[in-house]
């Protein structure tokens, strides 16, 4: 009888502590899985084969700006509501289609796992649903991207590279896996390095008066020529007097954002090497620290011919995003 008024409490007190939003289910779910940046479609196969699926795919299986070579921001897996049980419920990031139901969207967040985002799209026809998807996909693709970003660091957290160099030289904090190694350093510029299969991984650090980007409006000219610079003086090409510059032919996209709650220019485009035959693409912040009177940048860059490079430029840029300035 006691063991039976035992279980009979447990189970009150479970269901009480869900009611009431507290941490009861945080013990419950399993842990998500499934691969950085892919999502998981939930959707019936014809849906997924006619304008519906065109919709989802022109919307977030878009590509990737400042890659050299087609890339989807996400990768898209597709399968029909009925499978959608058991592990393959412990995915990451998935979106639910349903069709037949008030029309909308909405966030869902560890339904099934943790962490997990999830998307359930509704409409009552296939012309609701495609308006549905293209209307909100700019807050759904944020959504998603914050939880693939927030992934990669807790990954990246497990085994990171301990050392102050750049507090010494910077008051920079940066968070990268002990798998890069510093490939040079000088006074005021650090070159990071990763070896992957046919290529590099890299990241610069280094700082500029805050006058040399803003010294007009023409920013984005004026980060190109700081790169450029800074290419010319620090990475050399493979032969005598070639260097990195940015790519003359396409100008990168430029765009504002925050680093560290600091002001910064976003910069993506591709380099290459003036004089030689190597280009990839790079990913470069300029953080505002006007206490200093200064930018710190911080970039990183991908060389890896003939290969992906969407998930290279994803890692750099969760390490980058991870600057803390003291």
């Amino acid at each position: 009888m006691k063991k039976t008024l035992f279980l009979l409490f447990s189970l009150v007190f479970l269901v009480s502590c869900n009611e009431n939003g507290d941490k009861a289910e945080e013990r419950i779910l399993s842990d998500s899985s499934g691969n950085i940046n892919q999502i998981t479609l939930i959707i019936e196969n014809e849906l997924w084969e006619g304008k519906v699926g065109e919709a989802i795919r022109d919307n977030f299986a878009a590509t990737v700006e400042g890659l050299p070579q087609e890339e989807p921001m996400f990768s898209l897996s597709q399968i029909p509501p009925e499978t959608f049980s058991g592990f393959v419920r412990r995915n990451r990031s998935f979106i639910s289609v349903q069709e037949g139901d008030e029309a909308g969207a909405r966030i869902v967040k560890d339904l099934y796992a943790r962490p997990q985002t999830g998307v359930i799209i509704s409409g009552e026809s296939e012309e609701e649903l495609v308006h549905v998807i293209n209307e909100s996909s700019e807050k759904l693709v944020s959504a998603f991207k914050e939880t693939e970003m927030k992934e990669k660091q807790r990954r990246m957290r497990k085994s990171l590279k301990k050392d102050g160099k750049l507090e010494e030289k910077f008051g920079l904090s940066l968070d990268f896996p002990s798998a890069y190694r510093y490939a040079l350093e000088e006074e005021d510029f650090v070159w990071i390095r990763k070896e992957i299969p046919k290529g590099n991984m890299e990241i610069l650090i280094y700082e500029v008066p805050i006058n040399q980007i803003e010294a007009d409006t023409n920013t984005i000219g004026n980060i190109i020529k700081m790169r450029d610079s800074i290419g010319k003086t620090h990475i050399p090409g493979p032969t005598e007097g070639t260097y990195m510059i940015t790519e003359e032919a396409y100008a990168p996209y430029l765009f504002e954002t925050e680093i560290d709650g600091k002001f910064a220019y976003e910069t993506r485009g591709t380099w290459e090497v003036k004089g030689a035959f190597m280009a990839g693409p790079f990913i470069n912040y300029a953080i505002k620290d006007e206490e200093n009177n200064r930018f710190i940048v911080v970039e990183g860059f991908v060389f890896s011919p003939s290969r992906g490079k969407r998930d290279n430029i994803f890692e750099l840029d969760a390490i980058l995003q991870s600057a803390d300035i003291e």
